[in-house]
């Protein structure tokens, strides 16, 4: 059982925290309905994103075996084999279709949210899929389908409250997981240049000129879109406040502190761990979530 729970990797499953934006912006964590959609969303992903990590795993069984870290992956090191991983995939995927129907036919909506999780769901498994089979092999695009991936997840909380999403909120949605998606590069690049040998095909395509300036780009566009976000006219009438913008020194400060774990310690090969285990970066974003619901609610 732990190395079948190695394999659907429930740690990972933080990323999915994404689901839930449409309703903490859009000021409905008072309402039940809201949040019961929020929180079934959150777990079909949950189901969907295991799937592609067993499918990823299978494919690149022959890669992991060779890197120094990865070769203790479950599929990898023996410990589960690729039957088992294939059925644990589709019950997976199974699993992430059947969820939606929790959600009552009406909804939150008029319209039954079911059909348009459903569609994103799917979406983002053909995707994925056919990133692990061969687009993650194309520098720049491998990280531009990892940052779509969660504006999908976004789209899906969407669908499934009924909250129309601001265009800055998804460009920053994609904007910043772009950004994390070039730390992580970044990880492999020292690690190539450290050993010689290039822990993903298409790493001999950055370097860390490339990559540095990647991140400062990302990082300086995704602090634009956000100050846009919160002085954005619609958002300022659907909250009733013009005062979030105050929250944009806690959004500097994590991003200059991801910055500083990147390039100081070089430790940035895995944003969901840097995100459990960085005390910094934890009060940094409980103080922007505490600033941020005060001012939409008090």
């Amino acid at each position: 059982m732990k190395e079948i729970l190695r394999l659907i990797r429930p740690k990972q499953w933080l990323k999915n925290v994404f689901v839930l934006v449409p309703m903490f912006f859009g000021g409905a964590l008072t309402d039940g309905a809201t949040v019961y959609a929020s929180v079934v969303t959150f777990f079909a992903f949950c189901f969907m994103a295991s799937a592609v990590y067993c499918f990823n795993d299978i494919v690149d069984v022959d890669d992991d075996r060779r890197h120094p870290v990865k070769c203790s992956r479950p599929i990898a090191s023996g410990t589960v084999s690729l039957k088992t991983a294939y059925g644990l995939m589709a019950l997976m995927v199974v699993m992430a279709l059947v969820t939606p129907l929790l959600l009552p036919r009406g909804g939150v909506i008029e319209a039954s949210p079911r059909g348009g999780l459903v569609g994103v769901l799917l979406f983002y498994f053909v995707l994925n899929l056919a990133y692990c089979a061969w687009l993650k092999r194309f520098a720049i695009v491998d990280v531009c389908v990892v940052a779509f991936g969660f504006v999908l997840r976004l789209l899906a909380g969407g669908f499934a409250t009924g909250i129309a999403l601001s265009k800055w909120i998804v460009m920053m949605t994609f904007l910043l997981t772009l950004f994390l998606s070039f730390a992580k590069r970044r990880d492999d690049v020292v690690r190539m240049e450290a050993t010689g040998e290039a822990p993903r095909k298409n790493t001999i395509r950055y370097n860390l000129t490339f990559i540095n300036q990647a991140i400062t780009i990302t990082a300086s566009v995704t602090l634009v879109c956000y100050i846009m976000y919160t002085i954005s006219p619609e958002v300022v009438a659907r909250v009733h406040t013009d005062y979030l913008y105050l929250t944009t020194a806690y959004v500097l400060l994590g991003l200059l502190r991801y910055i500083q774990i990147t390039v100081v310690d070089k430790k940035s090969g895995d944003p969901t761990k840097m995100m459990l285990q960085d005390r910094f970066t934890q009060i940094v974003v409980v103080l922007w979530a505490l600033t941020f619901l005060f001012i939409i609610y008090f």
